[in-house]
C-alpha cells in the first residue's frame, strides 16, 4: 500500500493553521479537483479524495489532535473505511459544511437536479443594410432557423398516449451517488442527464427532445440612424424553452454596407465633388448629390483643393430624434490636361498680370498665383 501523504501538505498548510485557514484551503482544492469539473480524470478524483480525507481529519479538533500526536496511525479506522464520521454523514455534508448549500462551487446546489422548466437559448442574427436604409428607416422580413416546441407532443418528448416516467436510476432526483472507499460522490445522473425522468416511448417528430427545428419569419422595423453593431432586442423570439420554460431572446445586429460615394463619421456624412479651375477661382453654384436628392452648393471664389462646404441637415438622423447631422462636401479641383493655344496664351497673360511666369524660378513663392500654379502645373 502506498504511503499516505501528510494531511497538512495535502492542503498546503502549516501545522498552526486555524479552522478558517483549513476550510479555505480545502475549498480551493475542492473547486479545482471536483469530479464534476474533471470528468474521466482519475488523477483529479484521487486528489479530490485526498483533500477531502485531510479536511475531515484536520477540521475535527479531536481527530486533529490524535493525528498531530500519532500521525496516520492515530486516525486509522475512523476515516477511509465506513464513510465519514464526526458529524459528516456523507460527501454532501462535508461540502455543505464548507460551501453552504454548494451554490458557490458550481452555481447550483449539489442536491438540486437539472429538472424543471428551462429557458430557451437566445439567438443572434446579423442583418446587412444600406446607408440609404439608415437615412430613411426600413421594414424587412427575415427568416430565423430556431428550435420550437413540438406541436405533436406539446414539448413533453413522449409519443401520443405515453408520458415521461420517473428515472429508475436516480428516482427522480437527477443525481446519483457512488461510493469509492471512504468517499461518496454525487454526480448528474447519466441515464436521464439530470432531468429526473426518462422517455420510454419518444415522440417521432422531435425524437424525444420536445423541440423541432423550424424557420420563423419575422418582420423587423429598422429605426433611422442605426450604425454597424447596433442591436435590436426582440424578447421571446429566440429558441423555445423546454418543459414549459420561457423562450430565449433574439438579437438582430446591424451591419451597414460601405457606400461608394459617402463616408459616415458619427451622424455626419462626407463626400467629394469636383469643380473646374475657373469655378474654383471665380466661384460657382453647383449641384451636389445627397442621399435624398441633389442640392445646390455655393463654391466661393478662391476655393482651394480640400476646402469643405457644409450642407446642414443632410447627414444621418439621430436615433429617436427629428434631427439629422450634416453633409460635408470636400472640393477637388480638376486640372486641365490639355490646353488650346488660346487657353495657353490667356493663362500666360494672366501670369504676366500677376507678375509671375511659369518659367520663372524667381517668382514670389508666397504669391496667390504661385500657389495656384503649383497646384495645377506641378503634375
Amino acid at each position: 500500500m502506498a504511503e499516505k501523504s501528510d494531511y497538512y501538505q495535502v492542503l498546503n498548510l502549516d501545522r498552526n493553521a486555524n479552522a478558517e485557514a483549513i476550510k479555505k484551503a480545502y475549498r480551493k482544492l475542492a473547486v479545482q479537483y471536483h469530479p464534476d469539473k474533471n470528468p474521466d480524470n482519475p488523477q483529479a478524483e484521487e486528489k479530490f479524495k485526498e483533500a477531502t480525507e485531510a479536511f475531515e481529519v484536520l477540521s475535527d479538533n479531536e481527530k486533529r489532535q490524535r493525528y498531530d500526536q500519532f500521525g496516520h496511525a492515530g486516525v486509522e479506522g475512523v476515516v477511509g473505511s465506513s464513510g465519514f464520521s464526526g458529524g459528516f454523514s456523507n460527501f454532501d455534508d462535508i461540502i455543505n459544511n464548507v460551501f453552504g448549500d454548494f451554490e458557490d462551487l458550481f452555481g447550483a446546489s449539489s442536491s438540486r437536479s437539472q429538472r424543471g422548466p428551462k429557458r430557451g437559448a437566445s439567438l443572434q442574427y446579423t442583418m446587412t443594410i444600406s446607408l440609404e436604409d439608415v437615412i430613411s428607416g426600413k421594414s424587412e422580413t427575415i427568416e430565423i432557423p430556431r428550435h420550437e416546441t413540438c406541436e405533436v407532443c406539446q414539448g413533453s418528448g413522449a409519443s401520443e398516449g405515453s408520458v415521461p416516467q420517473t428515472c429508475p436510476d436516480c428516482h427522480g432526483r437527477g443525481r446519483v451517488t457512488s461510493a469509492t472507499g471512504f468517499l461518496s460522490v454525487s454526480r448528474t445522473c447519466p441515464r436521464c442527464q439530470g432531468e429526473g425522468r426518462v422517455i420510454l416511448s419518444p415522440c417521432r417528430p422531435c425524437q424525444g427532445t420536445g423541440l423541432v427545428r423550424n424557420i420563423k419569419k419575422l418582420k423587423i422595423n429598422i429605426p433611422k440612424g442605426v450604425d454597424t453593431g447596433h442591436k435590436l432586442h426582440l424578447r421571446g423570439e429566440g429558441e423555445s424553452g423546454s418543459q414549459g420554460g420561457p423562450a430565449g431572446d433574439l438579437y438582430v445586429v446591424m451591419q451597414v454596407e460601405p457606400h461608394n460615394n459617402f463616408h459616415r463619421e458619427g451622424n455626419n456624412l462626407m463626400t467629394n465633388t469636383t469643380v473646374s479651375f475657373v469655378q474654383a477661382s471665380l466661384g460657382a453654384e453647383i449641384e451636389v448629390a445627397t442621399l435624398d436628392g441633389s442640392v445646390s452648393v455655393n463654391i466661393k471664389p478662391g476655393t482651394q483643393f480640400g476646402d469643405k462646404v457644409r450642407v446642414a441637415g443632410k447627414g444621418v438622423p439621430y436615433p429617436r430624434q427629428n434631427v439629422r447631422g450634416d453633409l460635408f462636401v470636400y472640393v477637388e479641383i480638376e486640372t486641365p490636361r490639355r490646353l488650346s493655344n488660346q487657353e495657353t496664351d490667356l493663362l500666360e497673360q494672366f501670369a504676366e498680370l500677376r507678375g509671375e511666369s511659369k518659367n520663372s524660378a524667381d517668382d514670389d513663392r508666397s504669391s496667390p498665383f504661385s500657389k495656384l500654379r503649383d497646384k495645377f502645373f506641378s503634375h
